[in-house]
């Protein structure tokens, strides 16, 4: 299967969860992470903030910059990289490109993402085998993901049936280290 195919399949899935099924994963993945001790000892946190039919990330980075963790989240720059600044509670957010809500703090670069003890991604599928995810196409978690050094745990958010056998791979597909679907937390590598 081609990617385009695989990525009409998994939206089309995702078009058809009802709202409390959202609501019902969302607080799922989140109190499954947040049991994690590696969880919960991450100082810097990267994450993103949902949108859409997307595993929903509100309430999670809530509870993480509740618990003391400093969170970035991405600002989508003109070339499709990512730069990085901090959530500092829900009212520190402003509609951004494509009208993805984001941080209005200071920008920290492309290369903060280096210095995060924790990586939250999205993705639409992610291959059980090798870990590759499946993103959206535009390359920009790939460029974010190629500067985390390989120790750090990066965490791929799914809806059930999305941690699949066999993702199509490109040489600048990155591999993350876990998955969370509602079913649970899968170690890839």
């Amino acid at each position: 299967m081609d990617k385009l195919k695989l990525r009409r399949e998994i939206n089309a899935a995702r078009t058809s969860l009802s709202p409390e099924q959202l609501r019902t994963n969302a607080i799922k993945v989140r109190e499954t992470l947040l049991d994690q001790p590696w969880v919960q000892m991450a100082g810097l946190v990267a994450c993103y903030w949902s949108t859409g039919s997307e595993p929903d990330t509100h309430g999670l980075v809530f509870a993480l910059w509740k618990h003391g963790a400093t969170v970035i989240l991405p600002v989508l720059r003109a070339d499709n990289d990512l730069d990085w600044a901090v959530y500092d509670g829900p009212d520190t957010l402003a509609p951004g490109r494509y009208g993805i809500m984001e941080p209005v703090d200071t920008r920290r670069g492309v290369d903060a993402i280096r210095t995060a003890a924790l990586v939250i991604v999205p993705a639409l599928a992610v291959d059980r085998r090798t870990g590759v995810r499946l993103g959206r196409g535009g390359g920009s978690y790939d460029r974010a993901l190629a500067r985390v050094g390989p120790n750090v745990p990066t965490v791929a958010l799914l809806h059930d049936g999305e941690l699949v056998e066999g993702v199509p791979t490109e040489p600048h597909d990155c591999h993350v280290r876990f998955a969370m679907t509602p079913d649970g937390l899968t170690s890839l590598m």
